[in-house]
């Protein structure tokens, strides 16, 4: 006989505090044994899935029975302590939403122990959005009290002021047209993709995970456009990148098979030490590029003194001039 789920509240997950155990993917250390900014992030986003579940709300029941997809649409991330291979991070998951939001808030704290000591290592703002499914036929109506945080689109609550999405005439010509606009009079770099189904999710949208994978390539790209690719630099002189901090905010939706235009431009360097980066996501509607999202990334790098510590450098005149100068191509 199977047990009958209590009916879902929004009680536990608007107040309640998760602690969880997680230990991040094999796959996320790249270098050495240090693990990269994106798979922190993926780190922080199954903190939030343990807290909807815990909650009694969790993912699968959302879409199963009430069609919601949990679409995590807003994601900022500040790391101050590398994370290494089979580190035991602790999770704590602290809602963060006020009576009139119309997105789930939560703040994440990641800790780990080192040398006896329990140091903070991430903390992260994240903001959720349930998506009514339209791809099947409904299902039963949810809870009134996730009404709230129920949209038709992502990006609905954001399509005011500031962050409106942003629409761009599509230039007449072919794609290299499309890339020259995008870059032109900036130091940037872009390129067309065509979205495949492993970045998307329910079935068709392309996913933040999918967006913390193209905010690590476009950097990738950037770099080898300008001569000093993550390879050139740690053959020449030991140095990796790092990330101090990432965010990203989806505005609208980029649903797969769509081509997606990214475009990855480099603001600001700081005492040659640190450089920030902006990503713009765009996708064609209507004869006009549509932004789908934005984020930032600062990025550093650090020479690596041995298999487990590096130590951060300043930017020397190859790599500053690699930073600030002209594209040499899209």
């Amino acid at each position: 006989m199977t047990a009958v789920a209590p009916p879902m509240s929004t009680k536990s997950l608007l107040t309640d505090v998760t602690t969880v155990r997680l230990r991040p993917r094999y796959e996320g250390s790249n270098i050495c044994t240090w693990i990269g900014f994106k798979h922190v992030n993926y780190l922080v986003e199954e903190a939030v899935l343990v807290h909807f579940a815990d909650s009694g709300a969790p993912a699968r029941r959302l879409y199963e029975a009430h069609g919601l997809g949990l679409d995590i649409v807003a994601l900022e991330t500040r790391i101050l302590h590398a994370l290494h291979l089979d580190d035991v991070a602790e999770a704590e998951v602290v809602p963060d939403t006020e009576d009139d939001d119309r997105t789930l808030g939560f703040r994440v704290t990641l800790r780990v122990e080192r040398d006896g000591s329990v140091l903070k290592a991430v903390a992260a703002k994240v903001r959720v959005s349930l998506r009514a499914d339209t791809y099947l036929p409904e299902l039963d109506e949810p809870p009134a009290e996730f009404a709230p945080f129920v949209v038709d689109r992502l990006g609905a609550e954001a399509r005011t002021g500031e962050l409106a999405p942003i629409r761009v005439r599509m230039p007449d010509g072919d794609e290299a047209a499309v890339l020259a606009s995008l870059t032109a009079g900036r130091n940037a770099y872009a390129w067309k993709w065509n979205i495949p189904y492993p970045y998307c999710h329910f079935t068709e949208r392309l996913q933040m995970s999918g967006y913390l994978r193209l905010l690590e390539e476009a950097k990738d790209r950037f770099v080898l456009d300008r001569g000093i690719s993550i390879k050139t630099l740690l053959d020449d002189r030991k140095w990796i990148p790092v990330v101090p901090q990432s965010s990203v905010r989806v505005l609208d939706e980029a649903v797969m098979e769509e081509d997606l235009y990214t475009v990855y431009t480099v603001e600001e360097i700081f005492k040659d030490l640190t450089y920030t980066a902006r990503m713009d996501c765009f996708v064609v509607r209507d004869g006009a590029l549509t932004l789908t999202a934005t984020g930032r990334i600062t990025h550093g790098y650090a020479v690596i003194d041995n298999r487990s510590d590096w130590r951060l450098v300043p930017f020397d005149r190859r790599v500053l001039d690699a930073l600030g100068g002209e594209q040499s191509g899209t």
